[in-house]
């Protein structure tokens, strides 16, 4: 259903397998992921979070800030017009909704309030689902 046709907005856009899901779900370390597949933003989503579990916000934010943009490459290639919803249910969105939890999360760390909002907002209002699992 195109968005001339759907009086309720834009379709869901669903994203392809992310490329670096199967070497992280077997446990290879997300640093490698990225190596190999440095356009999965399920492994900088990993990095990411690795580096907030390190108490590294300027690291964390640096590496949620690529995995965001690289999924919003993504999401631009499969349809996404700038707006709508991605659904937190389908695995393979996981990793951009995760990147920009993280990045919003990072922003809030550093004093960077503006930004952490606009983060946090764009995540609700792409996937209530993310928001509530991410940042509540």
């Amino acid at each position: 259903m195109s968005d001339m046709n759907n009086l309720l907005g834009p379709d869901p856009t669903l994203l392809p397998d992310d490329p670096g899901a199967a070497e992280l779900a077997q446990g290879l370390p997300a640093r490698d992921v990225v190596r190999l597949h440095p356009t999965s933003s399920a492994a900088w989503a990993a990095v990411a979070l690795g580096a907030a579990d390190d108490d590294q916000d300027v690291e964390c934010y640096a590496f949620a800030r690529v995995g965001y943009h690289r999924g919003l490459d993504a999401l631009r290639r499969n349809g996404w017009k700038g707006h709508g919803p991605i659904p937190w249910d389908h695995t393979p969105n996981q990793g951009f909704l995760r990147c920009l939890a993280m990045l919003s999360l990072a922003a809030d760390r550093m004093g960077e309030a503006e930004e952490a909002e606009r983060c946090s907002q764009f995540l609700r209002d792409s996937s209530a689902a993310a928001a509530a699992e991410l940042l509540d």
